[in-house]
């Protein structure tokens, strides 16, 4: 940690929860645990300015270092628009509550499936988890980030896909940001659907859950902070998209609150979103289902 960096109160926060277990020092040690370009500081973080519903306190979860790494990502400035990936505004600006300080890219490309991708693979690069980076390609091709940073390459002819080593090994972010332009060409929503596994309806919503539709298109959104009622045990929580085309990741309103809270309950039927509708049984997650 830089010596002259000042120990802010939420940088004191993530670091008591560090040394009892909850979050790995990797985390708090770097500027906001943010290797792309954020000139904003921690006091923008969606823990800070996306406040509980009232009655509700927000909780570790079955994760809690992937909550804290979530619920501490920045945001712009409250009257941010979201733009496109070529600095436009999105046609839409009634779908969000909230914008992420995150790049988009210069391409069409960071789309639904992609922001969750994105966000996934940013957490396991900041823990130092490089072995669990890794997704389909719609063909089915598992592409792993460990493979790409020794310097192998896909070569794809129609739908087939071989792999070549083409490089020396580099794990730099730049070059696991190439990795990730690969994913975002070749992955989405109808190849994320299948690799990631259906959670049962009486399993509790935690964060990084995915509500997801395989198709082309398809869409998805994911889970970015969860709250509950101390005495109800009722948890509500915030979505976060990417659209079409490229666009800022971005916090979603909830279109049937009373109140304009973004904050979700748990669909019986249907989650509706300000632009999709998902059955209640389209929520999935990364890994084994506990």
């Amino acid at each position: 940690m830089d010596q002259n960096q000042p120990i802010t109160p939420i940088r004191q926060f993530l670091l008591v929860i560090s040394l009892l277990g909850f979050i790995s020092p990797t985390i708090w040690a770097q500027p906001l645990g943010l290797p792309w370009d954020s000139t904003l500081s921690e006091d923008q973080s969606i823990y800070l300015n996306v406040l509980p519903p009232a009655g509700f306190d927000r909780i570790a979860g079955e994760d809690p270092q992937l909550t804290e790494w979530m619920r501490h990502l920045p945001l712009k400035p409250a009257d941010a628009p979201v733009r496109l990936y070529n600095g436009q505004l999105k046609s839409y600006q009634g779908a969000h509550a909230a914008v992420l300080d995150i790049d988009v890219g210069k391409r069409d490309l960071q789309q639904c499936a992609d922001a969750v991708m994105r966000l996934r693979a940013e957490y396991l690069f900041a823990c130092g988890r490089f072995s669990e980076i890794q997704f389909h390609f719609t063909s089915g091709d598992l592409a792993t980030y460990e493979a790409w940073r020794s310097g192998i390459r896909p070569v794809i002819q129609g739908n087939r896909v071989s792999w070549v080593k083409k490089a020396q090994y580099d794990d730099s972010y730049a070059n696991f940001r190439k990795y990730l332009i690969t994913i975002f060409s070749y992955a989405g929503t109808h190849s994320l659907a299948k690799e990631l596994e259906a959670v049962p309806s009486d399993v509790p919503v935690e964060v990084g859950d995915v509500w997801i539709q395989g198709g082309f298109p398809g869409h998805a959104v994911v889970v970015i902070d969860v709250v509950e009622h101390p005495e109800t045990g009722e948890r509500r929580f915030l979505l976060a998209q990417s659209y079409m085309p490229a666009q800022d990741i971005h916090i979603l309103r909830n279109p049937n609150s009373t109140d304009d809270s973004p904050w979700y309950s748990m669909p019986e039927t249907m989650l509706s979103t300000p632009e999709w509708t998902f059955d209640a049984t389209d929520r999935k997650r990364f890994g084994t289902i506990h």
